[in-house]
């Protein structure tokens, strides 16, 4: 708090700790996509048997983030890769590099590349600066994947309560729930990773998750995906706007850019989509599939509680024959639907 009232009166000048949080990103075999942030905080720390007010105080240094920027980071993949760059104004760093090195060849049998990352900044003496690297991986898919999957997490994976009255659910789930403590929505997991084994059962298939959530839930949702035992996969959020933003807004939505830039990325690879009927995801998938008609092999939907959105939706889908749509009450259905389509064993 009281860093926080220096750097309102603008007299906070020096770090105190250097925390630095790679993001699970994704490459392929010449071009890796590497982003993360650097703030001057305390690691997030998040227990099983942690108390309500444990988790408040969690949340509320999610967002009381103490950006670092000019920062200059060093990526090196062991051995043969090195590369700098510098943080911008709100402490993100991005490696976006084409590189003669073929990154396969560092690739773990699941496709992930790992790297080390350091903040090569002078800091004050004092300063808690952790000598060793942080560590992080991206993901190279293999050549002989089948497909790939990219899915959204809320209320897909993970129940948010988004279409409550006035979002009271939603404020509840993300500000006073632990992580741990977050229930995947029924069959999910079991659901993800028949589809990341897919036909061959070699885990190869790569995932993707989006959100609308901003990159300061980064952490709580990768422990949630861990925990709850999804398969491993770039995790793609969204920077958090304010209302004192100056930067114009995008024109298209999040999801709909990442999604269109991991197609854009594997050219050659097919995907299944899984979303849910709460929010947009139907909209953005069905537009998406008409536009890669042949790259996109199913898109799943999983059913909400609010009549008029369902009424929405049936009314995008109901004439949509592009691809096949299914929306789905559980991950039942959509076993059926992969297992009879040759998707999954």
């Amino acid at each position: 708090m009281i860093k926080r009232i220096k750097k309102i009166l603008g007299r906070y000048r020096n770090l105190e700790q250097v925390y630095v949080v790679p993001y699970r990103s994704y490459g392929t075999y010449s071009h890796l996509y590497v982003k993360g942030r650097v703030l001057d905080n305390e690691p997030l720390k998040i227990v099983k048997d942690q108390s309500v007010y444990r988790t408040l105080k969690n949340t509320y240094k999610q967002f009381d983030s103490f950006e670092i920027p000019d920062a200059q980071m060093e990526l090196i993949v062991p051995d043969k890769i090195n590369l700098k760059a510098t943080t911008n104004d709100e402490g993100y760093f991005l490696f976006d590099k084409t590189i003669d090195e073929n990154l396969s060849e560092h690739a773990s049998r699941e496709g992930w590349v790992d790297y080390e990352i350091y903040y090569r900044n002078e800091v004050e003496p004092g300063t808690d600066l952790i000598a060793d690297p942080a560590r992080g991986e991206f993901l190279v898919p293999q050549a002989d994947a089948e497909f790939g999957v990219i899915s959204d997490i809320d209320d897909t994976i993970l129940h948010t309560g988004v279409t409550s009255f006035l979002k009271w659910r939603l404020l509840k789930n993300s500000l006073l729930t632990n992580a741990y403590k977050r229930i995947p929505l029924k069959g999910a997991p079991d659901l993800y990773q028949k589809l990341h084994r897919g036909k061959s059962g070699e885990n190869k298939n790569p995932m993707f998750y989006l959100s609308n959530s901003p990159w300061n839930m980064y952490e709580y949702l990768k422990l949630f995906l861990d925990h709850n035992e999804f398969p491993k996969g770039p995790i793609l959020l969204r920077d958090l706007r304010t209302p004192f933003e100056s930067t114009l807004k995008p024109e298209k939505p999040h999801k709909q850019k990442e999604i269109t830039n991991i197609l854009k990325t594997y050219p050659d690879l097919k995907f299944i989509l899984i979303g849910d009927s709460g929010e947009h995801d139907a909209s953005i998938y069905t537009d998406i599939a008409a536009q890669y008609s042949d790259r996109i092999l199913a898109i799943y939907l999983r059913s909400v509680k609010h009549k008029k959105r369902m009424e929405r939706v049936r009314s995008l889908i109901d004439n949509f024959d592009t691809v096949p749509v299914l929306l789905a009450e559980s991950s039942k259905e959509a076993l059926k639907h992969a297992r009879e389509n040759g998707f999954i064993e």
